[in-house]
């Protein structure tokens, strides 16, 4: 069962795009397995339907994927915009649940993305490790994220920045982090990740990118330094780019990799 549509959010103050896939094999059981599913910069809520194999995954693993729409906001609660990090992160879960036959358990639940949608599942997953019990980030972007606003600071938006991120970036993070771009710990994921490692409930980690993908060396970097802390986490790499062809490759990697640990 897919479903497209929008509803009112109270967080936002506004009526936003909602996908929902519900395995069909399942549908007279349940509670299901549940997994939020995020979209990239360029986005919308219907791409992961619309551009990978994700119906016939769904099928296979049992799992009810949920899949917000956030425009281009990192998955933030902006400075000068909505409260979208709140939103997925707090509203969402408490929505789904009360309108759909979804599972309570941390065990049963799962935040994935790509690109954008892969920092906003590390994200998740690490400010609220006791409500996530597995996270897949795929390519993600601004894994350094103190580092790319101290950059952008101080050089502004140079030729090769609006050649790997287009025009429109900067003024992104300006509504994100305010005109000043501001940083804060509670955006950059390896602050996170180890105020998360003395957490007693952690969740599993699957990270991966692909080698010509143009973020691969800051992937790299991040699992090395990710390596450094007590969490269970799998990183993967192979030849591919940022695109969709990888995308697809790299969620069905993420969740047979979940499944083998239940």
């Amino acid at each position: 069962m897919i479903l497209r549509g929008s509803f009112f959010s109270n967080t936002l103050e506004m009526e936003t795009g909602l996908t929902v896939l519900v395995p069909n094999s399942s549908l007279s059981r349940g509670p299901h397995k549940l997994a939020y599913l995020l979209h990239g910069l360029c986005g919308r809520s219907g791409d992961w339907i619309d551009y990978t194999m994700l119906p016939v995954f769904a099928e296979q693993h049992g799992i009810a994927f949920v899949m917000p729409e956030v425009a281009r906001s990192f998955y933030s609660d902006m400075v000068f915009g909505q409260k979208y990090f709140s939103y997925v992160s707090r509203e969402l879960p408490e929505v789904c649940r009360n309108v759909f036959n979804l599972s309570a358990r941390r065990e049963d639940t799962l935040v994935l993305g790509a690109s954008m949608g892969g920092y906003g599942a590390l994200k998740c997953a690490l400010s609220f490790p006791e409500n996530y019990g597995f996270c897949a980030a795929l390519s993600s972007p601004c894994l350094f994220l103190k580092e790319g606003l101290e950059n952008q600071r101080k050089y502004g938006k140079t030729e090769e920045f609006e050649k790997l991120y287009g025009r429109q970036l900067l003024n992104d993070f300006e509504a994100i982090f305010g005109s000043g771009l501001d940083w804060r710990p509670e955006n950059e994921i390896l602050e996170l990740a180890r105020m998360a490692n003395g957490q007693k409930l952690k969740p599993r980690l699957f990270l991966a990118c692909g080698t010509e993908d143009p973020l691969s060396h800051d992937n790299r970097r991040f699992r090395d330094e990710m390596d450094k802390l007590d969490l269970d986490m799998r990183y993967q790499e192979w030849e591919g780019a940022h695109d969709w062809n990888f995308f697809n490759a790299a969620l069905e990697r993420a969740l047979n990799h979940y499944r083998i640990g239940q």
